[in-house]
């Protein structure tokens, strides 16, 4: 699903009726009074054969303060700002209002897309509505009934191009992963430019102070933040180039996501969604930050969402926020690298960062490490190292020989990085232990300086085919032959 759809316009215009039939279900409340919504609903819609996320808001009130009315103005001002299109509905049989006016001047400013919909426009009553929706400026109104299930087809329309556009953005920004070597170790490299920035997802439980960490980077509130845990309902993503002191700079898109719980504490839909939404901007990233809140660190949903990370294969940095109001922290970063170790030896020396996402310090370390992190996530080693440093591992501990016959490791090579990727070459991969498999990622993590990032070892056996073997020789030949056919 490419495309996010937010539907808004003023209490009681039919906003649910429309976002119940795009998912197929009864998920929003529906009635007569006002106001019955009070929060974001997100689901999946389907119209024709296009498939896409609808969000469902609370009805626009003319209210600005921290009253129950203001916060809902803010929930749906940041759907608009999120959503890939607005749809914009009235009222058709009541007409347009003071109220839709002031806010179809707040769309044009903060949205993308507005698509402008005349609802409850069934019967000649609604003709003189629709007539009045022109003088919004938002083009001509889709004549809509949400009820019936009328003016479909013309939603559809106005949807598909912008569903099209929205699907190659998202082809373009996916980061390239497990990009494949030849068996020298060479291959296309990806930069980090203007066009392909540095990649980066914050996750965390919720209230860590993801959303506060990086409007400290950014450098203003581009974030709604607050003491409640939960503000933060989607994976917003915000492209900054991100400089050191000395003033270069390096082009970052970063994800705020929202706070992921326990799944038994997550009740609300809404919730759920939030949690499948920070685990889509991990996939989305290349460099997974995850930040812990220094009082209570290491809580089971932190190691679920590092070892999340993890198996994606993402580069993994882990950042303990709120530092500047621990006491003793000598002592509390002894016992944090210590748990980090025991709790996590998959991302054995990842970096561990102090920062306070409200004070700043700390943030030029935590860059430091996101950029390491995303070098040694690239990091690429020869083949001719490789099988020196096999040799020698396999002198220092040979491999077991299970019902007396001896395992064989003949062959090393990187076949990917993105992350860094091995296949030896071996006698009866099959019957080779777990325990001796970690020996050589251990090994390969700390002789070839690759601390923290997932590391994939692949087992061939003889019978298999080397990705490699003879492929010189048939390059040879062919252009032995195009040089004869030439001459």
């Amino acid at each position: 699903m490419s495309l996010t759809l937010a539907i808004v316009g003023r209490p009681n215009v039919g906003k649910s009726t429309l976002f119940n039939r795009l998912v197929g279900k009864r998920l929003a409340l529906v009635d007569d009074q006002p106001g019955v919504t009070r929060d974001l609903r997100e689901g999946e819609a389907r119209l024709g054969d296009l498939r896409f996320t609808v969000i469902d808001t609370a009805g626009l009130e003319d209210a600005t303060d921290d009253s129950l009315q203001g916060r809902m103005r803010r929930l749906t001002e940041r759907a608009v700002d999120m959503a890939d299109v607005c749809l914009f509905m009235i009222d058709a049989r009541v007409g347009l209002t003071p109220t839709d006016e002031m806010f179809a001047e707040i769309l044009r400013k903060r949205s993308k897309h507005v698509i402008l919909a005349a609802n409850k426009a069934e019967g000649i009553a609604a003709d003189a509505g629709v007539l009045e929706a022109y003088n919004l400026g938002l083009g001509e109104p889709v004549r809509l009934s949400g009820e019936h299930g009328e003016g479909m087809t013309d939603l559809y329309a106005q949807l598909m191009p912008l569903a099209d556009a929205a699907e190659e953005k998202q082809v373009e920004e996916a980061p390239e992963t497990n990009i494949e070597l030849d068996e020298d170790g060479e291959g296309e490299m990806p930069l980090i430019t203007s066009a392909k920035p540095l990649q980066v997802a914050v996750v965390g439980r919720p209230n860590a102070g993801k959303s506060t960490l990086i409007n400290q980077i950014v450098g203003e509130d581009r974030l709604l933040t607050g003491p409640e845990a939960g503000i933060t309902r989607d994976a917003i993503s915000l492209r900054i180039d991100w400089a050191d002191p000395d003033g270069e700079s390096t082009p970052m898109r970063i994800f705020d996501t929202a706070g992921m719980r326990k799944k038994a504490k997550v009740q609300e839909k809404l919730e759920k969604l939030s949690v499948s939404d920070g685990l889509r901007a991990v996939k989305f990233a290349e460099v997974v930050v995850v930040l812990l809140d220094a009082a209570i660190p290491f809580e089971q949903q932190d190691l679920r969402i590092a070892d999340l990370a993890e198996r994606e294969g993402r580069a993994v940095v882990v950042a303990v926020n709120k530092w500047d109001i621990e006491d003793d922290k000598q002592e509390k970063l002894r016992d944090l690298k210590e748990s980090f170790e025991r709790l996590l030896p998959q991302l054995r020396g990842a970096p561990l960062i102090t920062v306070s996402a409200k004070t700043g310090r700390g943030l030029e370390r935590l860059r430091a490490a996101i950029l390491r992190a995303h070098d040694i996530w690239n990091r690429r080693v020869p083949t001719a190292a490789l099988n020196r440093w096999l040799t020698a591992m396999l002198e220092q501990h040979p491999p077991p020989a299970p019902q007396g016959r001896r395992i064989k490791l003949r062959y090393m090579t990187q076949a990917k990085t993105r992350p860094p990727g091995f296949v030896v070459m071996c006698s009866h991969p099959d019957k080779m232990p777990e325990s001796y498999t970690r020996y050589l990622v251990n090994g390969l993590r700390q002789d070839f300086d690759m601390p923290g990032t997932p590391i994939r070892l692949t087992l061939r056996g003889q019978g298999d085919k080397n990705p490699y073997k003879g492929r010189r020789k048939k390059n040879a030949g062919a252009l032995a032959k195009h040089l004869k056919g030439r001459g």
